[in-house]
């Protein structure tokens, strides 16, 4: 199993004043922290996309692009690079272009996005919502496997006899298709071929067993190797040195957050009793100490049918970048040594 970080650059927040801290600043821990995850071993760090002020990752491939620079074997992709409102022309040209950096070390998990802040940013209609993330992501793989695309589409300008460059060093940079709780979702990836990333952020991870199994049956069902199929889980999480300690760490900015996405989708307040139930053996959340959640990522991969890649979502804004830097510590030497050892 690979492990990984997903990561939205989220501004910190100063716990006293709530106000929000140096975006520069911000921004140089961010590249800190994926080049320590490189040292310590990490497979991959991703980099989310969104249009709000509280994250400062709407241009993810810069993000990526400045830390391929500084490191050595970690992979670099975005989770998710929000397609529907993307030109795959471009998305494609940035991760390539990403992929000479890294040499070779290019990925992408794309997704329609939780937030829909970029349909009224990009003139958009929101009705367009599913089909501009099919057709663009059928334009997106063409571009992939093809050096030279004609195509034609509802949303864009037709492609004829077109090439497009730069062509990246691998032969296929992997696309992830981010999938949440839509049954349609993972039965599409499946027929298409694509590797699956499905977003666990809350309930029991069990629950999502009949939907993964419904994209395993679809990728065979439309005859893709199955030595190609790949399937990944994206948690949030956090590790202290204790287990209380890291629930009693991670709680104050979990709850800050989701009660301000909260309030635009009507979700009641978060508790602490509720948070505990989500962080105990089978919650979704993965916030513990390196042996409990070392057992608890085994068992989430063993709930789904096992899982090739595990990411965890540690933004939170009330953490500081020291306490990301010793998880990111605690995860590279104790973590991801137990869980591969046992799957090995």
């Amino acid at each position: 199993m690979e492990i990984g970080i997903d990561s939205f650059a989220a501004a910190t927040i100063n716990p006293d004043t709530g106000s929000f801290s140096d975006p520069v600043r911000d921004m140089h821990e961010l590249l800190e922290r994926m080049v320590y995850a490189d040292e310590m071993g990490f497979d991959s760090f991703a980099i989310g996309e969104h249009y709000r002020k509280e994250f400062l990752d709407s241009a993810n491939a810069i993000i990526l692009a400045a830390a391929a620079a500084k490191t050595k074997n970690i992979r670099l992709g975005s989770a998710v690079t929000v397609l529907s409102s993307a030109d795959p022309v471009r998305v494609f040209q940035n991760f390539a272009t990403l992929d000479l950096i890294s040499n070779g070390r290019a990925e992408m998990v794309v997704g329609r996005g939780s937030f829909v802040d970029s349909f009224p940013l990009f003139g958009l209609d929101i009705h367009d919502y599913s089909d501009l993330f099919e057709e663009k992501l059928e334009l997106l793989l063409k571009i992939r496997d093809n050096e030279v695309v004609t195509w034609n589409g509802r949303f864009r300008p037709p492609l004829k006899d077109q090439p497009i460059y730069p062509r990246p060093i691998q032969k296929e940079i992997p696309i992830y298709r981010g999938v949440g709780g839509t049954p349609a979702s993972f039965i599409k990836a499946g027929q298409l071929g694509v590797p699956l990333m499905a977003a666990v952020i809350g309930g029991e991870t069990e629950r999502f067993q009949p939907l993964v199994d419904l994209y395993r049956e679809a990728y065979q069902a439309a005859g893709h190797p199955r030595e190609k199929m790949k399937i990944g889980l994206h948690s949030l999480g956090f590790v202290a040195d204790d287990h209380q300690g890291a629930l009693d760490t991670y709680f104050p900015g979990y709850a800050k957050m989701f009660n301000a996405v909260g309030k635009e989708r009507g979700w009641p307040p978060v508790t602490r009793k509720g948070f505990n139930a989500q962080s105990n053996e089978y919650g979704a959340l993965v916030v513990g100490d390196p042996v409990q959640v070392s057992e608890k990522i085994i068992r989430h991969s063993k709930a789904l049918g096992g899982v090739n890649r595990f990411t965890f979502q540690m933004d939170n804004p009330l953490l500081n970048h020291r306490q990301l830097m010793k998880s990111i510590e605690l995860i590279g030497k104790e973590v991801i040594p137990r869980v591969k050892e046992y799957l090995n």
